[in-house]
């Protein structure tokens, strides 16, 4: 029998993963929050980058209920994880696939994650996906594994693999690799999702971009003062990305080779701006929980920032960025 798999959020993640794991023969089943999305998908299918649609059972997440032989992928937002893991059994076959660090999913005994460097898009109310910024799939064990469990992720590894839109590379240890993507994560979701820019912003615009380079040396900072391990995710290792923002003209002059790959790109905080719950507390949050003794003042200016902007409600706008650098003390973005 191939094997089962519900895959919860038929966001741009969950559906490119899922693209493989059909292609490979697998029993996929999407589980979606989103009604109209549930609905869309139970019509036409859900479809990735102008592919064939691919038809597969469609479940609201308030009719599931896990099967204790099934693999889960978690493919919601961290807020969205109390309702999910109040649901699923004590020892479940769960493989999240998120940014960000929940401290309840985190308590769990999972053997597996994995963390996405591309970036893929998805209307909210309809399955189809586009990859938006090309990168990988890393899939690994984020405590000791054993023999089977290991083999479960090269096989789960291998079949969402099959899809051929984006590498998928199995790895010993996946907590480096979702450790700098909290990296970048941190910096540029508040940032462009606050000010409601495209991220090629952060590299355009003279205010956003001193805020995006100071932050990403911040977050740095933060995690090699926590003796995190940390992996190459993108063209460089993040301590490299680190010696490049502290050279004179270098960044200006790198800038302008990555600004047309993430032209049209948007974060996944964006849409979430203003409506009272984004995943802050597990990108910046977090960071100033492991930062212990050393100063993080932008990582608390910009929590601030988002707070406000979702506690009143207000529309994304550059002038937020503007207060955010007003609000930082002297030297803060020297």
């Amino acid at each position: 029998m191939p094997p089962t798999v519900h895959i919860l959020g038929a966001g741009g993640i969950g559906i490119a993963a899922a693209a493989g794991l059909v292609r490979a023969g697998w029993n996929v089943t999407m589980v979606e929050a989103n009604p109209a999305k549930v609905a869309a998908g139970q019509r036409d299918g859900m479809r990735v980058d102008g592919a064939p649609a691919l038809t597969v059972p469609f479940i609201a997440f308030d009719a599931w209920r896990p099967s204790p032989d099934a693999l889960v992928l978690l493919c919601t937002k961290t807020f969205d994880n109390p309702a999910v893991l109040a649901r699923l059994p004590a020892t479940p076959l769960l493989v999240p696939i998120q940014n960000g660090y929940d401290p309840q999913l985190d308590a769990l005994d999972h053997p597996c994650e994995a963390i996405a460097s591309f970036v893929s898009a998805c209307p909210a109310d309809r399955p189809v996906a586009r990859i938006t910024r090309a990168g990988a799939l890393h899939i690994g064990a984020r405590r000791q594994a054993n023999d089977m469990q290991r083999e479960r992720m090269a096989a789960l590894a291998s079949a969402i693999g099959t899809s051929g839109l984006f590498p998928v590379h199995p790895v010993d240890d996946v907590r480096p690799y979702k450790a700098a993507k909290l990296m970048y994560n941190a910096a540029i979701s508040p940032l462009a999702a606050g000010a409601g820019v495209d991220n090629a912003a952060l590299l355009t615009d003279p205010l956003a971009n001193r805020l995006f380079f100071a932050l990403l040396l911040e977050n740095h900072a933060i995690l090699r003062h926590a003796r995190v391990p940390l992996a190459r995710i993108g063209p460089f290792h993040p301590d490299v990305v680190a010696r490049i923002l502290r050279t004179p003209f270098l960044p200006q002059l790198m800038s302008h080779f990555f600004r047309p790959s993430l032209r049209g790109t948007y974060c996944s905080m964006a849409p979430d701006m203003g409506s009272g719950r984004t995943e802050m507390d597990a990108y910046n949050g977090h960071l100033v929980r492991i930062a212990g003794d050393l100063p993080c003042p932008i990582n608390r200016a910009v929590i601030d920032m988002v707070d406000r902007i979702s506690r009143e409600r207000l529309v994304p706008a550059r002038e937020h960025l503007q207060d955010l650098a007003d609000a930082l003390p002297p030297g803060a973005l020297a």
